[in-house]
């Protein structure tokens, strides 16, 4: 299994518009990607920094584990998210070696991405996240 980079941090707020500010206005990061996943119920904002990005995930409602994780913790820190060249191949690697993930396969992600998640509990109690890039773009502009 080859670990390409941090993909991104992600931040679960209930509100985007402080952060925002600061990302854009006080730093000067470039507009985000945004995207809404009816599924999970989550609105996205993808910050691109350097070779990497700031993910901000707002909960719109029930369906996913962020609103859950604001309950209990507040905003802040939610995951961190790996990039990997194949990610079957990484799952079933990591999975021999004794870490669990949330599901038995990838799943689509933002941006046409392939994601799993491992379980906290396996991992020193920190959500991370595999994430593969399409096959067609390798790059982090695929998030602008």
């Amino acid at each position: 299994m080859k670990i390409k980079r941090i993909h991104h941090v992600a931040i679960a707020v209930h509100d985007m518009a402080p952060l925002e500010h600061l990302f854009v206005d006080t730093l000067g990061l470039e507009a985000p990607h945004r995207e809404f996943r009816p599924a999970s119920n989550l609105e996205i904002a993808m910050y691109p920094v350097a070779e990497s990005g700031v993910e901000l995930l707002k909960p719109t409602g029930a369906g996913s584990q962020v609103p859950d994780f604001i309950a209990r913790r507040g905003e802040g820190l939610f995951h961190i998210c790996l990039e990997v060249e194949d990610i079957d191949a990484a799952m079933s690697e990591l999975r021999a070696k004794g870490l669990k993930f949330k599901s038995e396969a990838a799943v689509p992600g933002h941006a046409g991405t392939r994601i799993a998640f491992l379980v906290p509990e396996t991992t020193g109690g920190v959500l991370f996240e595999l994430l593969e890039e399409p096959k067609t773009t390798s790059t982090h502009a695929a998030h602008a």
